[in-house]
């Protein structure tokens, strides 16, 4: 599979030599990947989570995520049995007009309130206003995800609820999901 793939080819490699350099790696490592079609090619690593992509990694884990990383530390990951659940997780950002070039900041978020139960909202460039109104603050505003049984779901979720919240300039992409759904 693919993921097996990165993991032999990529992943491992790279612990691997960070250990034979003394450097023994402990903690979260952020591969940002892009699949050319001779096979995954390295973009960057981060030694933190990965923003977006965590947001739909996340809500499907069952373990907490706390004793994960506590047995990182103390090396005894392998003691830990870490579960996730079968959803499938659709995330979409949602970016201010001009994104990823320049943005205006400061316009009203609307619709957060009618969002249905279970959708999950990852606030990044907002801030709080006048009469705790939300606005936006940056070019990354929100993440919206939702999970559900069957990839479709979840996607025709997020989407529904991505239709409910406002601001001016708002944009997102519409193609997340959509080649694996279809």
């Amino acid at each position: 599979t693919l993921t097996q793939k990165v993991v032999e080819t990529i992943l491992q490699p790279v612990v691997r030599a960070m250990a034979e350099e003394g450097m023994p790696y402990k903690g979260v490592l952020y591969a940002g990947l892009m699949i050319a079609p001779d096979g995954p090619k390295v973009l960057e690593f981060n030694a933190r989570f990965g923003d977006p992509e965590t947001q739909v990694i996340l809500p499907r884990l069952q373990t907490d995520l706390l004793d994960i990383l506590l047995a990182i530390v103390d090396n005894r990951l392998h003691q830990v049995s870490i579960h996730w659940n079968s959803d499938a997780c659709v995330g979409v950002v949602m970016a201010s007009g001009g994104y990823p070039g320049s943005y205006k900041i400061g316009f009203p978020i609307t619709g957060l309130d009618e969002l249905d139960q279970g959708i999950l909202v990852f606030h990044a460039g907002t801030k709080l206003g006048e009469n705790s109104q939300i606005l936006t603050n940056g070019g990354r505003v929100l993440t919206i995800a939702a999970t559900a049984p069957t990839l479709a779901e979840a996607r025709r979720k997020v989407y529904q609820n991505i239709s409910l919240i406002h601001f001016e300039g708002c944009h997102f992409r519409q193609d997340i999901a959509a080649r694996e759904v279809n």
